[in-house]
């Protein structure tokens, strides 16, 4: 539920409740392993990201095949999630505490 909530000088601000995500990250990495699924997360400059990604290993180059979603990886990060972006057939990361929508 949104609110328009007034400030002093009588600018209107939104209100927006922030529901908690209904997956964790160990359940996003298994749906990456699987389909191309579309993250949208607030990046650290805190601008909005919209990005269609994947762990499926048909999508991983074969030069890049340690995607650092295993503790044991050199570049495990229990914060974030690396995933090849469909688009730019790059590697990306995201925070799993930026995630805004998760599909």
């Amino acid at each position: 539920m949104n609110d328009l909530k007034f400030t002093s000088a009588g600018d209107y601000m939104l209100d927006t409740i922030v529901e908690e995500l209904p997956m964790n990250r160990n359940e996003m990495i298994n749906e990456l392993r699987k389909r191309n699924c579309r993250v949208i997360f607030k990046k650290a400059n805190g601008e909005e990201r919209d990005m269609v990604c994947t762990l499926h290993e048909d999508s991983i180059p074969p030069a890049a095949a340690d995607n650092n979603t295993e503790e044991k990886s050199k570049g495990y990060s229990a914060a974030a999630i690396r995933v090849i972006d469909v688009n730019k057939n790059e590697w990306r990361s995201f925070r799993v505490d930026s995630v805004i929508s998760f599909s």
